[in-house]
């Protein structure tokens, strides 16, 4: 078994990107300024997202599909999206309310997709549109609140970013129960 072909170092690339975001609004005001940081935090996370679609690509085109890929790349979108709104967190552009109910969901999800694969039901639990609609939603609502100045003088990427992540959270809820729902049945039988 090879644990670091091409595809997963792309992914462990994305995990060493989580520093680097959290580590930008440390470094001297002098050397980035503020705007600067907010471009830099942007723009790492954008290249952490793009890598999130460019290691299944590899993995599926040079057939390196592995176990230790497949567990480690949710690991690593998980990881990255929990760094930034912890981030946001900091800087108050996202409420706490909100960041608990994202993080929150993705550990009881990961929790509860890793219980029904141990009783043979991770079918039960995969992925659903409305996952992917949240996903889509935060993954524009975070670079936007990143970014945070307006989008080429004219969006408001701050009150556009605010609204996304405000869906995100709704259908964060929604999927969860979505996928308790999908997993009660088996949870009565066991």
């Amino acid at each position: 078994m090879v644990l670091f072909n091409l595809p997963n170092l792309v992914t462990l690339t994305r995990i060493v990107m989580i520093p680097l975001i959290v580590g930008v609004y440390y470094v001297p005001d002098d050397w980035l300024g503020f705007q600067g940081k907010n471009l830099a935090a942007t723009a790492i996370f954008i290249i952490a997202a793009v890598t999130d679609w460019l290691d299944g690509y590899l993995a599926r085109v040079l057939n390196q599909v592995s176990a230790f890929g497949e567990f480690l790349d949710p690991v690593a979108d998980k990881l990255i999206v929990a760094g930034a709104l912890l981030v946001l967190l900091q800087l108050e552009r996202v409420e706490l309310v909100v960041a608990l109910i994202i993080v929150g969901r993705e550990i009881a999800i990961s929790a509860l997709r890793e219980w029904m694969a141990k009783i043979g039901q991770s079918r039960s639990v995969a992925v659903a549109f409305v996952g992917k609609v949240k996903t889509a939603s935060q993954m524009i609502a975070i670079p936007l609140l990143l970014y945070y100045d307006p989008l080429f003088g004219v969006l408001d990427s701050q009150g556009l970013g605010t609204i996304l992540i405000n869906v995100a959270a709704v259908l964060t809820v929604v999927s969860m129960l979505y996928y308790l729902r999908r997993a009660l049945p088996h949870a009565a039988g066991r």
